[in-house]
């Protein structure tokens, strides 16, 4: 065998390396797993139907109102039927009376945001996704009051996929609901997002986020076969919220105006937490009518909100006939109750939704300064709209019934 020069030798050794540093290079710039990013953002050209979202902030009044709509289960309008309300009430009840209902919450509590915390089409009923969509949201659009909107798990089980169901509401007017963080390739679910509330204008906080929204996909059912019965929220999704919990607390304790701990956070979701089963009458507010709809594991999400010290309140949906709150280490956990004519209830127990109210405290110089409180009640769908069981669910001194 006729044995190479040491000449040619370091020729190729350089070549070698050369080739492998280009390799690695190329590989930085090459998606790991490129069906998962690609499945996890929506197309760019679909974000171009949207138009300008509008800042979040607190109104010279010194209060931030938000809306709970949980589980419309709209489908088809006029000719989807009422379900579980009283035998004079069956006839002409339709979807129709959702849409009535949220009109007259609008008009009589005038919030600054709405949230539709899931199951907002039962797809199942629903000829065409989109267009019960279109329906189930419209008096917001119409109203033109920002809103926002996450996942249940009866949304996608019509015509459009969970992800085509969350392409389509990013896309619809005054919403502020995002796909998915920009910053991440791939993160489970759909519609995992936060929103920052700025303080008022003209008030030192203008520029500062005093009071922090979460919003989630808590999954539909089980991807496990060993697991039976409904989604959870994954590692992935807990990891973005730290690191966006993280990263406000840092900004609000930060100049201008640096505060001592973090502003006040909460969160939305559709399917409850393992934990709120642990509460029974004589430590909530509201009622407690059926079962704990949750995920028959704990994926351990509680535990990272008491971590992150910021979160004051959980809102969910998903158990139509609860509609209680209740404190657990340091955090509200509320259902907004069931709100869709089209969902399952009990006839006689009016359908209903949750209003949270947060306000500000006045600074010495008589401007508006931090959240010092944060307020709910719902309100029923009778005659009157009555309001009920108004409580404190936080605020710098203390929690408990509204006075």
């Amino acid at each position: 065998m006729v044995q190479p020069s040491s000449t040619f030798v370091n020729i190729n050794k350089k070549n070698l390396w050369v080739s492998l540093a280009i390799a690695v290079l190329s590989l930085c710039f090459v998606p790991i797993n490129v069906s998962a990013a690609v499945r996890r953002h929506p197309p760019q050209q679909h974000h171009l139907l949207r138009k300008p979202s509008p800042k979040l902030r607190f109104g010279r009044s010194g209060e931030f109102k938000i809306l709970q709509v949980a589980d419309m289960h709209y489908a088809d309008g006029k000719t989807t039927p009422c379900e579980d309300v009283l035998p004079s009430q069956v006839d002409g009840c339709s979807d129709l009376n959702t849409t009535a209902f949220i009109h007259r919450m609008i008009e009589a509590e005038k919030p600054n945001f709405i949230i539709f915390t899931g199951d907002n089409i039962y797809g199942f009923d629903s000829k065409d996704s989109a267009k019960s969509m279109d329906a189930a949201f419209a008096p917001a659009i119409a109203a033109r009051i920002p809103w926002a909107a996450v996942l249940g798990n009866h949304d996608q089980e019509g015509t459009l996929s969970r992800e085509g169901v969350m392409k389509h509401i990013v896309g619809l007017n005054h919403t502020l609901s995002q796909f998915n963080p920009s910053e991440l390739h791939v993160i489970d679910g759909f519609g995992n997002y936060n929103l920052e509330v700025g303080g008022v204008e003209g008030s030192g906080f203008v520029n500062k986020s005093i009071l922090n929204l979460y919003f989630l996909d808590s999954g539909d059912y089980s991807t496990v076969p060993a697991i039976p019965g409904y989604g959870w929220i994954k590692p992935s999704q807990q990891l973005w919220f730290q690191r966006t919990s993280a990263k406000l607390r840092r900004a609000y304790m930060s100049p201008p105006n640096a505060q001592k701990s973090s502003a006040p956070g909460l969160v939305y979701f559709h399917i409850p937490l393992p934990e709120v089963a642990s509460f029974d009458s004589t430590n909530f507010t509201g009622v407690r009518q059926e079962g704990i709809g949750s995920a028959s594991v704990n994926s351990g999400f509680f535990t990272t909100l008491v971590e992150a010290g910021d979160v004051k309140a959980v809102f969910t949906g998903h158990d139509h006939v609860n509609d209680f709150c209740g404190q657990l280490t340091g955090i509200q956990l509320c259902y907004g109750g069931g709100f869709g004519y089209h969902a399952y209830g009990k006839a006689g127990w009016p359908r209903r939704a949750r209003v949270v109210v947060a306000s500000l405290e006045k600074t010495e110089e008589g401007g508006w300064g931090t959240v010092k409180s944060i307020k709910t009640w719902k309100r029923l769908d009778d005659k009157h709209l009555t309001a009920i069981d108004g409580e404190v669910l936080w605020s710098k001194k203390h929690t408990g019934k509204v006075e």
